[in-house]
């Protein structure tokens, strides 16, 4: 089950094209919701104020060399091992989160647009169901135990706000679709079908829901990372040394 391609059986009950046009419509919706999440908040004009701010109050002029070294530091720093985060637990759900959600997405585009039929490397299923079960394992150490009003304040862990949103629907996302991949190896078509229709709504949205929900927050945060430790290398910001931030 776990080895061969779930997306190669829904020709049996959809279009082979069905499954291509539904991801390039959900990649439409991250960058027309990022976009408009980005003139909602006043993003981009923000960052621009900021870095013709930060440029007029440094005291030394940084060279294309020192620059490239500080992207490199917020690749390995902020986004690869999540070193922003000092709480262990919190770090690790991430990291499994961060890094189960590029298998799962890469993989699922890998299959559906490069093998819509049933001739699958082994790899690339297994690859798809070890990114969907580091989400798991994640999401929900996350879901359960972590989540800032529930483990600090105190709140019920069913007790949603909108910033749960995005946790919600990826969860959602994932759950469906490993319990859709047992259900369809059983041979159940019936239930195969209605379990696919709760996979596509959470994944709908998921990706649907980027103007409300932290999904655009990927974007954003190595952006922020990167122009912080700018200012801090040119002496235009009177923070203390990047450190770890509070968890």
């Amino acid at each position: 089950m776990f080895t061969s391609n779930p997306f190669a059986e829904l020709t049996v009950f959809l279009p082979a094209n069905a499954m291509q046009i539904y991801i390039a419509l959900m990649i439409l919706a991250v960058v027309v919701g990022t976009i408009a999440d980005m003139l909602h908040k006043r993003s981009g004009k923000y960052f621009a104020q900021r870095k013709k701010k930060a440029e007029a109050a440094a005291t030394r002029k940084l060279s294309g060399a020192d620059k490239a070294s500080l992207a490199v530091k917020t690749l390995a720093v902020e986004v690869a091992t999540a070193g922003e985060f000092c709480n262990v637990q919190r770090r690790i759900s991430h990291l499994l989160m961060f890094y189960g959600f590029l298998l799962y997405l890469g993989t699922t585009i890998a299959l559906v647009y490069g093998y819509p039929t049933h001739e699958t490397p082994t790899v690339l299923p297994l690859l798809w169901n070890i990114g969907v079960i580091m989400l798991l394992i994640g999401g929900y150490w996350f879901f359960f135990l972590l989540r800032v009003n529930v483990a600090k304040d105190g709140q019920p862990v069913f007790r949603l706000v909108l910033a749960d949103l995005f946790i919600v629907t990826l969860l959602g996302s994932v759950t469906f679709a490993f319990i859709w991949e047992i259900v369809q190896a059983s041979g159940n078509l019936a239930a195969t079908k209605i379990v696919f229709g709760f996979y596509i709504l959470f994944t709908t949205l998921l990706f649907g829901s980027v103007r409300w929900s932290k999904l655009a927050h990927m974007f954003f945060k190595p952006v922020v990372a990167f122009q912080r430790r700018v200012e801090e290398a040119s002496g235009a910001s009177s923070l203390p040394t990047t450190s770890n931030e509070r968890s």
